[in-house]
């Protein structure tokens, strides 16, 4: 028998079987969402998945709930919410669906689970409090996850469902997004790696695009690079590489004659014909060709490496 019913419990909804709901309503879009807690429909049957309710956590009979005593934790003690079960039955399937290569699925499964399921699981279990962010805690995903329930007068008793559906679409987009993004990553990576490669001992990284570039120079050990040259679009830029994911400074800055100049002014400061900008931060610069950024990368290595 084919997979009929995706249920979950009925009433107040939360970030975790919303989340559920979005990998599976992926894998099985032709299943119908139930919202119960009758037990006629949280009795586990081959034509569905219980998640979030049921009491009780059995991966082969499909159904994965996380409230009753004994119910998994991964390794390092962590309990799971309904989102990390259904994550770890079926992530690696939904990954595939949504078109990443083989070769990257435990990578992206593993960054996904770090660092978008994890979070949820901590705050569905009261390992992690929203007010640890602050004054962000209402705009986290599951802050704003619960924004999309019915105020508390609403008397339309379909109200419920309505935003149940609403938070899953909305969640679909940044699920799907971060996915997209965990797989590019990857893909950068290893264009990356080819650059410093062919860089070989130079100070100047030079990429055939704009792309996250620091995590593979970082993971190379290529701690000779200061600066990376792209084009983008008519243009091409130089930039810095800076320090730490979490910070400004850089390994190394652009000239300080050039900062806040444009244009002629920035020709004559520098030197290059070509010459269109740089941010007053001095952490990017732009010229017209890739001849005249190749220049000004080049006086900047040679006046950071005096300067040092």
């Amino acid at each position: 028998m084919s997979l009929r019913y995706l249920v979950t419990h009925s009433g107040g909804f939360h970030a975790d079987e919303v989340l559920a709901s979005v990998i599976l309503t992926r894998l099985y879009p032709e299943a119908e969402i139930v919202r119960s807690r009758k037990p006629e429909w949280i009795t586990p049957g081959p034509d569905r998945v219980i998640y979030d309710v049921g009491g009780v956590f059995d991966p082969e009979a499909g159904i994965f709930d996380h409230h009753q005593r004994g119910a998994p934790v991964r390794e390092d003690g962590q309990a799971f919410s309904s989102f990390g079960l259904i994550w770890r039955q079926f992530g690696r399937a939904y990954l595939g669906l949504l078109g990443v290569p083989e070769a990257d699925l435990e990578a992206v499964h593993a960054s996904f689970d770090g660092a978008f399921v994890v979070p949820v699981d901590m705050v569905d279990t009261g390992t992690l409090s929203p007010g640890s962010a602050g004054p962000l805690s209402a705009m986290t995903l599951p802050g704003l996850i619960e924004t999309l329930k019915p105020v508390f007068d609403e008397a339309d008793p379909e109200a419920e469902l309505r935003g149940f559906h609403t938070a899953v679409s909305i969640a679909r987009s940044f699920v799907e997004a971060r996915v997209a993004r965990s797989a590019a990553k990857l893909r950068a990576e290893a264009m990356v790696l080819a650059a410093i490669e062919r860089a070989g001992e130079g100070r100047v990284l030079e990429l055939p695009m704009g792309m996250p570039f620091r995590p593979a120079v970082v993971k190379a050990g290529a701690d000779h690079l200061l600066f990376v040259v792209t084009p983008r679009g008519d243009e091409w830029s130089l930039g810095g590489i800076r320090l730490k994911d979490d910070g400004f400074a850089q390994r190394a800055d652009l000239p300080a004659a050039w900062a806040g100049l444009t244009d002629s002014a920035l020709e004559q400061a520098s030197g290059v014909d070509g010459a269109i900008f740089c941010h007053t931060g001095r952490f990017i610069a732009t010229a017209r060709s890739r001849e005249a950024i190749l220049a000004m990368a080049n006086i900047a290595v040679e006046q950071a490496l005096s300067a040092a």
